[in-house]
Order: C-alpha cells, then sequence, then structure tokens
C-alpha cells in the first residue's frame, strides 16, 4: 500500500514539475505561423494593357504575376499585394509562383487570373482554362 501511495505522489509530482509555460520573448516579439489554405478553382490569362492593376503596378505580359477575384482583394483591402502564390495545375501537376498585383472582376473567388508568361509555365494558352490548387505563400517569401 505504501509503495502505491509514494508512486503516486511522485506521479503527481512529476507531472507538476514538467508543466510547460511559455518564456516570454527578450525582444518584444512574437512569430506566428501563417496558416496555408487551399483553393482550387480555374487559372485563366489575360493580356497587360500597360495600365497599372489594383495593386498599383504596371506588368508585362512575361511578368508572373495574378489577379486574384475582385471579391477577395475586397476582403481584406488588397492586402495580398505583393505575395506571391503557389499555383498547382491538378491535371498535369505542373507547378508555377506568381506574385499578386492586380484583382479580377470575372474571377470567381477561388480563381486566378495570370499573365501568359505564369500561365505557360502550367499549361497551353490554347487550353484557355485549368483547374488549379493554389495558395498564398508567405508573406517574405521569393521564389
Amino acid at each position: 500500500m505504501f509503495s502505491l501511495v509514494s508512486f503516486i505522489v511522485a506521479l503527481l509530482f512529476t507531472m507538476l514539475a514538467s508543466n510547460a509555460s511559455p518564456i516570454p520573448s527578450t525582444n518584444g516579439t512574437t512569430h506566428e505561423l501563417d496558416k496555408r489554405v487551399d483553393h482550387w478553382g480555374r487559372g485563366t490569362f489575360y493580356y497587360q494593357t500597360g495600365n497599372a492593376g489594383n495593386c498599383g503596378f504596371k506588368d508585362k505580359d512575361s511578368s508572373p504575376i495574378i489577379a486574384i477575384s475582385l471579391a477577395r482583394y475586397r476582403d481584406n483591402n488588397g492586402g495580398n499585394c505583393n505575395q506571391w502564390v503557389e499555383i498547382i495545375n491538378t491535371k498535369n501537376n505542373k507547378r508555377a509562383y506568381g506574385k499578386t498585383r492586380d484583382s479580377c472582376p470575372g474571377c470567381g473567388t477561388e480563381d486566378l487570373d495570370m499573365s501568359p508568361s505564369l500561365f505557360k509555365q502550367l499549361g497551353s494558352l490554347d487550353e484557355g482554362v485549368l483547374n488549379i490548387k493554389w495558395h498564398f505563400m508567405n508573406k517574405n517569401f521569393s521564389p
């Protein structure tokens, strides 16, 4: 009986002594992990017309850029501007990265409109529309 009581007391003491508590940062910063959310939608392409997109930049057809849906753009007041996106063609598993530079009024929430050069990394322009899976990369990411 004594050994059972000793065992239980020792077990409780061990559990209490090993309580993990967060240690505050010495420089006052915090680190958060960005949650990766995958989206499945349609990928299309559009030609740059020399005008600035909603993010305020003029880009060329040869730049790897994307336009997210206007609804997604408005949801965070353009907070995704200049954020990289990883895009995968679900038919052939080709992967490419595009930088968010514009919004697309005709796109569904899960769709992306891409520059021709970016679209060609995933499929042929003749296809016109691709089934894609995509997600935003961490803000400090650069391919």
